[in-house]
C-alpha cells in the first residue's frame, strides 16, 4: 500500500485485529514462553498479518516483533509490533486486548496505532493529535477518575491499597495496554506500569498516543523522561499526575 506512515500503522494494526477477531472464542494452540506466560496461534498469525502490511509498504524498514524478534537492518526506522497485548485475556475469553504498532525514527516515536479487536476500534496518531477510526480527534479527560494499574509489569499493590488512592480514584486492573490508549482518548484518568520502556513493543504505541493527545506522561521512577527512568505514568491532566506521582513515591 502507499500512504503516510500513520496510514501504514493504522492498516497494520487493523490487519492484526482482524485476525484476532476471527480467532476469538475458538480453540487455538498455545506455545509456552515461561512457566507463567505463553503465546497462542492468534499471536503468531496476527503478527504475520501486521508484518505483511509493513513489509509491503515499507520494505526497507526494520521490524521488532513481540514474537518474531528483530528483522531487517535497523538503519534508524524500526516498527515496534505487539500483535496481541492481553494474550491471557484472549485465551480466557475476556474481550480486553490490544494490537500495538508504532514507528521509531531518529526523531522519536510519534507514529502509532492501537486497535481493539473485539470492539472494532482503532486509535492512531501521526504525532500531531489522536484520532479514532472515524477520524474524530480524541481528547484526554480525568472525569471518570478511573486509574488502571498494570500488575503484569511490576508491583503497585501498595498504591492500590493506599487510603488516599482509594478515596480519590477508582482502581482498575485491565491487564492489557489498551488502558494506556484509553487514557489518550479520555476513558481512563490515568495509567501506571513498571518496566523498561525503551523500544518496548507493548507500551510504545500507547505512549505515543498519550503524548500526541497532550497527556502528562513521565517515568514512575528515576528520570522523569519515559524510556530513561523506569516505568510509565500517564494522566489526563497535571493534577491527577501529580497526585499519583506522590502516592507512588509514598509506596
Amino acid at each position: 500500500m502507499s500512504g503516510s506512515d500513520a496510514e501504514v500503522a493504522r492498516a497494520a494494526a487493523e490487519a492484526g485485529a482482524a485476525v484476532i477477531r476471527e480467532l476469538y472464542g475458538r480453540p487455538v494452540e498455545r506455545f509456552a514462553k515461561s512457566p507463567t506466560d505463553f503465546a497462542t496461534q492468534a499471536d503468531l498469525d496476527a503478527e504475520r498479518a501486521i508484518l505483511d502490511v509493513i513489509r509491503a509498504a515499507r520494505p526497507d524498514d526494520a521490524v521488532l516483533g513481540e514474537e518474531s524478534g528483530l528483522t531487517g537492518a535497523d538503519t534508524g526506522r524500526a516498527w515496534l509490533v505487539d500483535p496481541l497485548c492481553g494474550t491471557l485475556n484472549f485465551a480466557a475469553g475476556t474481550p480486553l486486548m490490544a494490537v500495538n504498532v508504532a514507528l521509531r525514527t531518529p526523531d522519536g516515536t510519534h507514529v502509532a496505532a492501537v486497535a481493539d479487536p473485539i470492539a472494532g476500534e482503532v486509535f492512531w496518531t501521526d504525532g500531531s493529535d489522536v484520532r479514532d477510526g472515524t477520524g474524530r480527534v480524541a481528547v484526554p479527560s480525568t472525569a471518570s477518575r478511573l486509574v488502571d494499574v498494570d500488575l503484569d509489569h511490576g508491583s503497585f499493590h501498595s498504591l492500590l491499597a493506599h487510603p488516599e488512592f482509594r478515596a480519590r480514584f477508582g482502581p482498575r486492573v485491565l491487564s492489557t495496554t489498551l488502558a494506556l490508549a484509553w487514557v489518550a482518548v479520555g476513558r481512563r484518568a490515568a495509567y501506571v506500569a513498571d518496566g523498561d520502556m525503551r523500544d518496548n513493543v507493548h507500551f510504545s504505541a500507547g505512549i505515543a498516543l498519550c503524548r500526541a493527545a497532550g497527556c502528562v506522561i513521565t517515568a514512575t521512577q528515576g528520570s522523569t523522561q519515559v524510556g530513561v527512568g523506569r516505568g510509565v505514568l500517564a494522566a489526563g491532566d497535571a493534577e491527577t499526575h501529580g497526585v499519583l506521582k506522590e502516592l507512588i513515591g509514598d509506596g
